[in-house]
C-alpha cells in the first residue's frame, strides 16, 4: 500500500487503559501481540498486526458515531449503544461474520486480511444494527439479502462520511464495495467484492443472499440518488432508512420491508420522498 494511502486520525473514546478498548469497541483478541501505547500514539503499517487492530477499532467506533450522529441514541431509539467486541484475524478462512449472542464480529485473514478494508468492517457491524433493532433478523431468504444490502450500503455511506469529516478524497467509484479486500480474489478492475449500482430486479434472484441482496441495496443507493435530487440530503435517507428497520419483522420479505420504508419516509420526509421511495423499489421489482 502507497504511503499516500494511510491517514493518521485520533482515537476517540478509548478508556485510557493503553490497548484499543473503549466506549463503544472493544479489540477483544488477535493473533498478534495486542496493540498498546502509554501515549495514546498507534502507528503502524499494514503488515503490522497491530495495524488491523486499529483499524478495527477506529471504524467500530466510526460507524457508532455516525449512528449516533443521525439521532439513533437520543432523540431516537439507541442501536448498540454499548462496547462491542471485535476479534482480529479470529477466523481462518478468507471471510468475516457477526454474531448477536454476544454481539461482536470476527474478521477473518487470508489474501487481503478482511480487517484491513474498512467496509468489511463496517458491513459486518451492520448486521449487528439490524439484529439489534430486531432481534432474529434475516431468518428468510429475503430477510438475508437485506441484511447483507443493508451492510453493504452501510459500510459505504460510512465510509463517504469519514472522507467528507476527515478531508480524505472521495472515494471515486464509490458504489464499489470492499474494493481493497477484492484485490486478492478479483481479477475485474476495479476491483469489488459487490456493487451497490448494479441494474438487478427480482427477476435476476438466485436463491443466494449475497447476490439477491444487489436488488435491494441497489434500491437504497437509487433513493439516496432520488433524495439529493428532490434537496434532502444523504444523511436524511440514512435516518429514515434506519429508522424504518424497526418496523421490519425478523422473516420480512423485500415486499414488506419496502412498504414499511415507504410509510417511514411518508412520515418523516414528505409524499414527494415516499413516492421517490416507491418508484425506486417499483423499478427493482419490489411492489406493495
Amino acid at each position: 500500500m502507497p504511503a499516500s494511502e494511510y491517514a493518521t486520525v485520533q482515537l476517540r473514546n478509548l478508556d485510557g487503559s493503553g490497548y484499543l478498548r473503549g466506549r463503544w469497541a472493544t479489540v477483544e483478541s488477535s493473533t498478534g501481540t495486542p496493540a498498546y501505547s502509554a501515549t495514546g500514539s498507534y502507528i503502524y503499517n499494514r503488515h503490522d498486526d497491530q495495524f488491523e487492530q486499529v483499524m478495527g477499532y477506529f471504524w467500530v467506533n466510526q460507524a457508532q458515531e455516525y449512528l449516533q450522529s443521525l439521532g439513533f441514541g437520543s432523540t431516537l431509539r439507541p442501536i448498540l449503544k454499548a462496547p462491542f467486541s471485535v476479534k482480529i484475524d479470529q477466523f481462518g478462512g478468507d471471510n468475516s461474520y457477526e454474531t448477536s449472542k454476544p454481539f461482536r464480529i470476527r474478521l477473518g485473514k487470508g489474501g487481503v486480511d478482511d480487517a484491513e478494508d474498512a467496509e468489511v468492517i463496517v458491513h459486518e457491524y451492520g448486521h449487528a444494527v439490524h439484529q439489534s433493532q430486531v432481534p432474529g433478523f434475516g431468518s428468510s431468504l429475503e430477510a438475508g439479502s437485506i441484511g447483507e444490502a443493508f451492510g453493504d450500503y452501510l459500510s459505504v455511506t460510512v465510509g463517504l462520511a469519514a472522507d467528507q469529516q476527515y478531508g480524505w478524497p472521495i472515494k471515486a467509484d464509490a458504489p464499489c464495495v470492499a474494493d481493497w479486500d477484492s484485490t486478492s480474489y478479483t481479477s475485474d478492475v476495479p476491483h469489488c467484492l459487490r456493487r451497490l449500482d448494479t441494474y438487478k430486479t427480482t427477476a435476476d434472484i438466485v436463491g443466494e443472499v449475497h447476490a439477491d441482496g444487489e436488488i435491494w441495496s441497489g434500491a437504497l443507493w437509487d433513493i439516496r440518488q432520488a433524495y439529493a435530487g428532490l434537496g434532502l440530503s444523504s444523511r436524511r435517507w440514512d435516518t429514515t432508512l434506519i429508522q424504518s428497520q424497526f418496523g421490519y419483522a425478523p422473516d420480512t420479505s423485500f415486499s414488506a420491508a419496502a412498504q414499511q420504508t415507504y410509510l417511514t419516509a411518508q412520515q418523516r420526509d414528505g409524499a414527494a420522498a415516499a413516492t421517490t421511495v416507491k418508484n425506486a423499489f417499483a423499478a427493482r421489482g419490489i411492489t406493495f
